[in-house]
């Protein structure tokens, strides 16, 4: 659940109720360690945002912060005191008893909106069109919750998921489920998903997965003819079998687009050797394989 924007946004809410916080800033590290430099965690007395790694690192951090929060309420009393900031090392093996057997450094900070307004803003690991809002679509859209990603998720049919009368429309998500969608997945209710395809970011992933073959040969068709698709710089896939291929590929050809284009289209989606077609095994599958894409960049 913790993704960047999100710790932020609950960070931000922390700042504006005032409530007294601690930033909790992996700033170095040496050997193995559970987390990379810049990870944060979000510490209140009675709130955990974020995680640090997990194990007895976090805890004992959790535990300072909270302990410096207690002490801090108490010195204070009807004078206004600053929270102190101070950086901490942690090795791992000898006094926290965790495997890794790496280094880390922690710096401890009041979270200030000025503290805040320095957060870095890291880059999503990607961006992704996402067509179809069916049991598929549902499941990956699950996943993508808790990664670092801009969605777009786009379904011709969803004017009537969300639509008086139509919350239990078969097989779309409710009404409940679209309005409670974190920011980085954007629900875009279109009467035709092509004239979507134009306003994708340069380079995004596009993953079509409707309910009819035609509107997903229509959406490929128009998805090859994108610049940063015939230049290999995006990539394309789309749910079904290899006969589902063969038939497109046939079609595809048949509507101009060069084999090379064409042969860059990944179909079936999905890491090879994971079998099942159980919606959520299907995202599984799929979510890793964008994830291994965006690694490859």
């Amino acid at each position: 659940m913790w993704t960047d924007a999100i710790l932020r946004e609950h960070a931000l809410a922390l700042c504006q109720t005032g409530t007294p916080a601690l930033v909790v800033t992996v700033s170095d590290i040496q050997g193995s360690t559970p987390r990379n430099r810049d990870t944060r965690m979000v510490v209140s007395l009675d709130q955990v945002l974020g995680t640090i790694g997990g194990g007895h690192l976090e805890w004992q951090a959790i535990a300072l912060v909270q302990q410096a929060l207690r002490e801090h309420a108490c010195l204070s009393g009807a004078t206004i005191l600053p929270l102190a900031s101070w950086t901490q090392r942690f090795a791992l093996g000898p006094t926290l008893g965790q495997c890794c057997g790496g280094v880390v450094h922690l710096d401890f900070a009041p979270l200030t909106p000025a503290v805040l307004a320095e957060w870095p803003r890291h880059a999503p690991r990607f961006t992704l069109d996402l067509h179809g809002a069916g049991h598929v679509g549902q499941a990956i859209v699950h996943l993508l919750k808790d990664i670092d990603c801009r969605v777009r998720w786009i379904d011709q049919r969803l004017d009537d998921a969300i639509a008086p009368g139509h919350a239990d429309l078969p097989g779309l998500p409710d009404e409940a489920a679209l309005r409670t969608l974190p920011a980085h997945i954007r629900c875009i209710s279109t009467d035709n998903a092509c004239d979507e395809i134009p306003d994708a970011p340069w380079g995004s992933a596009h993953l079509v997965l409707t309910h009819r073959h035609d509107l997903d040969l229509a959406i490929v068709d128009a998805l090859l003819r994108r610049p940063d698709v015939q230049e290999g710089a995006a990539w394309v896939g789309m749910i079904g079998s290899r006969t589902k291929r063969a038939a497109f590929e046939h079609r595809l050809r048949a509507r101009g687009h060069a084999p090379e284009c064409i042969d860059r289209m990944a179909c079936p989606i999905g890491l090879p050797g994971i079998a099942g077609k159980e919606p959520s095994v299907i995202a599984v599958s799929v979510v890793a394989q964008l994830l291994a894409l965006s690694s490859q960049t």
